[in-house]
Protein backbone atom coordinates (compact mmCIF):
# COMPACT_ATOMS: atom_id res chain seq x y z
CA UNK A 1 0.00 0.00 0.00
CA UNK A 2 1.23 3.17 -0.90
CA UNK A 3 1.06 6.04 1.53
CA UNK A 4 0.79 9.57 0.46
CA UNK A 5 2.55 12.44 1.75
CA UNK A 6 -0.57 13.94 2.80
CA UNK A 7 -1.28 11.09 5.07
CA UNK A 8 2.03 10.72 6.16
CA UNK A 9 2.20 13.91 7.11
CA UNK A 10 -1.14 13.54 9.50
CA UNK A 11 -0.15 9.99 10.62
CA UNK A 12 3.10 11.58 11.75
CA UNK A 13 0.84 14.09 14.01
CA UNK A 14 -1.17 11.48 15.71
CA UNK A 15 1.81 10.05 18.21
CA UNK A 16 2.12 13.81 18.89
CA UNK A 17 -2.03 14.16 19.54
CA UNK A 18 -2.41 11.28 21.38
CA UNK A 19 0.54 11.39 23.55
CA UNK A 20 0.62 15.49 23.90
CA UNK A 21 -2.69 14.99 24.91
CA UNK A 22 -2.18 12.58 27.41
CA UNK A 23 0.83 14.46 28.96
CA UNK A 24 -1.79 17.54 29.32
CA UNK A 25 -4.74 16.04 30.84
CA UNK A 26 -3.11 12.76 32.70
CA UNK A 27 0.37 14.50 33.91
CA UNK A 28 0.59 12.88 37.28
CA UNK A 29 -0.74 9.04 35.37
CA UNK A 30 2.28 9.47 32.69
CA UNK A 31 5.01 10.77 35.50
CA UNK A 32 4.33 7.57 37.94
CA UNK A 33 4.24 5.47 34.82
CA UNK A 34 7.13 6.76 32.80
CA UNK A 35 9.89 7.21 35.64
CA UNK A 36 11.30 4.79 37.70
CA UNK A 37 10.35 4.65 41.29
CA UNK A 38 13.33 6.25 42.44
CA UNK A 39 13.30 9.31 40.29
CA UNK A 40 9.28 10.19 40.43
CA UNK A 41 8.51 13.42 42.40
CA UNK A 42 4.79 13.74 41.87
CA UNK A 43 4.80 17.29 42.83
CA UNK A 44 2.96 20.11 41.31
CA UNK A 45 5.68 21.33 39.46
CA UNK A 46 6.31 18.08 38.12
CA UNK A 47 3.11 17.85 37.07
CA UNK A 48 3.61 21.39 35.10
CA UNK A 49 6.03 20.31 33.47
CA UNK A 50 4.31 17.20 31.88
CA UNK A 51 2.02 19.47 30.96
CA UNK A 52 4.06 21.80 29.04
CA UNK A 53 5.58 19.64 27.51
CA UNK A 54 2.14 18.02 26.15
CA UNK A 55 0.98 20.86 25.16
CA UNK A 56 4.14 21.70 23.13
CA UNK A 57 3.35 18.10 21.54
CA UNK A 58 -0.26 18.83 20.83
CA UNK A 59 1.31 22.07 18.95
CA UNK A 60 3.74 20.37 17.01
CA UNK A 61 0.93 17.82 16.06
CA UNK A 62 -1.64 20.65 14.96
CA UNK A 63 1.28 21.80 12.74
CA UNK A 64 2.19 18.52 11.31
CA UNK A 65 -1.84 18.25 10.27
CA UNK A 66 -2.79 21.87 9.06
CA UNK A 67 0.98 22.61 7.47
CA UNK A 68 1.92 21.02 3.85
CA UNK A 69 5.35 19.48 3.90
CA UNK A 70 7.50 19.31 1.46
CA UNK A 71 10.10 16.63 0.29
CA UNK A 72 12.08 18.81 2.52
CA UNK A 73 10.37 18.68 5.31
CA UNK A 74 9.92 15.11 5.39
CA UNK A 75 13.53 14.50 4.97
CA UNK A 76 14.64 17.25 7.99
CA UNK A 77 11.88 15.61 10.05
CA UNK A 78 13.27 12.16 9.75
CA UNK A 79 16.91 13.87 10.58
CA UNK A 80 15.47 15.59 13.81
CA UNK A 81 13.99 12.52 14.81
CA UNK A 82 17.20 10.21 15.07
CA UNK A 83 18.08 12.11 18.66
CA UNK A 84 15.16 10.95 20.32
CA UNK A 85 16.14 7.29 19.19
CA UNK A 86 19.42 8.16 21.42
CA UNK A 87 17.16 9.79 24.38
CA UNK A 88 15.09 6.77 24.86
CA UNK A 89 18.16 4.42 24.92
CA UNK A 90 20.25 6.57 27.05
CA UNK A 91 17.36 7.12 29.81
CA UNK A 92 15.85 4.12 29.62
CA UNK A 93 19.35 1.63 29.98
CA UNK A 94 22.53 3.82 30.56
CA UNK A 95 20.80 6.66 32.97
CA UNK A 96 17.89 4.53 33.83
CA UNK A 97 15.57 7.42 34.71
CA UNK A 98 12.32 6.26 32.89
CA UNK A 99 10.58 3.41 32.49
CA UNK A 100 9.56 0.65 30.01
CA UNK A 101 6.27 2.75 29.50
CA UNK A 102 9.03 4.38 27.47
CA UNK A 103 8.72 1.62 24.75
CA UNK A 104 5.24 3.79 23.70
CA UNK A 105 8.00 6.79 22.67
CA UNK A 106 10.56 4.84 20.74
CA UNK A 107 7.49 3.08 18.65
CA UNK A 108 6.13 6.27 18.12
CA UNK A 109 9.11 7.48 17.08
CA UNK A 110 9.71 4.46 14.80
CA UNK A 111 6.47 5.35 13.03
CA UNK A 112 7.00 8.65 12.74
CA UNK A 113 10.56 8.00 10.98
CA UNK A 114 9.12 5.35 8.82
CA UNK A 115 6.14 7.49 7.34
CA UNK A 116 8.74 10.33 7.08
CA UNK A 117 10.80 7.42 4.42
CA UNK A 118 7.00 7.11 2.67
CA UNK A 119 6.18 10.57 2.69
CA UNK A 120 10.30 11.36 1.24
CA UNK A 121 10.12 8.82 -1.28
CA UNK A 122 6.53 9.72 -2.54
CA UNK A 123 6.82 13.44 -2.68
CA UNK A 124 9.39 12.50 -5.58
CA UNK A 125 6.80 10.46 -7.29
CA UNK A 126 4.32 13.12 -6.94
CA UNK A 127 6.18 15.73 -8.54
CA UNK A 128 7.26 13.95 -11.37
Amino acid sequence: MRVSPLLAQRLIAVPFLVLGLWCLLCPQMVERLAFRPDHYQGTTASALMIGCFGAQAVLSGLFATFSRFTRTTFLVYAIALLPFFWFNYWFVYVVPVLSGWMALDFAANILMLALCVAGYRNSAVETQ
